[in-house]
């Protein structure tokens, strides 16, 4: 742990390494993007960031990270903390947690579409890249909590925001294009994922109300 925490920190606290960071999430953002510009026009506009799932976890690790940007020349931990803040580090957390192993699960579940071996051109792009990025996602929602900080209600709203994602992905077929038909299991394990990404968060962060500074 202390090891990631020095990798962490090295991100979080350098100027030019957050700005790689951040710019790295930008393209990646972009990237992600265009992977639903074929069917975005058959999606009302204001579902897009419902619609587009990774993207919209990029977008709001990107804001959270650049939060960061006026305390530079210090701690992490020293960053400033208030309640809009903790809505933001929260909700960024629960989105890239939970569609780094959605994508992971998903591309599984329909595992003979997608799996191939790395030299496959198809395989590699449509798997395996896909996969490994996504995994980052994870990866990356742990650096948020050696600055931020939850509180109850951001993770209710966490929760309640990822739930009614679901519902427009599994009642409204909102979900991101597949090269399978999802059965009952995907949007089981969808809402499970839900749970857990929140259930992360409320282990990873301090408490809002515990920590010495003001809110």
């Amino acid at each position: 742990m202390r090891s990631f925490e020095r990798v962490a920190r090295r991100f979080l606290e350098d100027g030019p390494n957050l700005a790689w960071l951040l710019a790295v999430n930008v393209l990646a953002m972009l990237v992600g993007v265009r992977f639903y510009v074929e069917t975005m026009p058959e999606v009302p506009t204001y579902l897009w960031p419902f619609y587009a799932d990774s993207p919209a976890a990029l977008f709001l690790v990107t804001l959270s990270l650049a939060t960061l940007l006026p305390n530079l020349g210090r701690r992490a931990a020293d960053a400033p903390r208030n309640r809009a803040l903790a809505y933001l580090h929260t909700l960024a957390f629960a989105w890239l947690v939970k569609y780094g192993l959605w994508t992971f699960v998903s591309l599984n579940l329909g595992f003979s579409a997608y799996f191939g071996p790395p030299w496959n051109s198809d395989a590699f792009w449509a798997y395996w890249f896909i996969i490994a990025t996504h995994l980052g996602f994870v990866a990356e929602a742990a650096l948020l909590p050696y600055y931020g900080a939850t509180t109850r209600g951001a993770l209710a709203t966490a929760l309640a925001a990822l739930l009614a994602n679901d519902a427009l992905d599994y009642l409204l077929g909102l979900h991101p294009p597949l090269r399978y038909d999802p059965d009952l299991l995907l949007p089981a394990a969808t809402v499970a994922l839900s749970i857990l990404a929140v259930a992360a968060a409320a282990r990873a962060f301090d408490r809002l109300s515990e920590s010495s500074r003001p809110t």
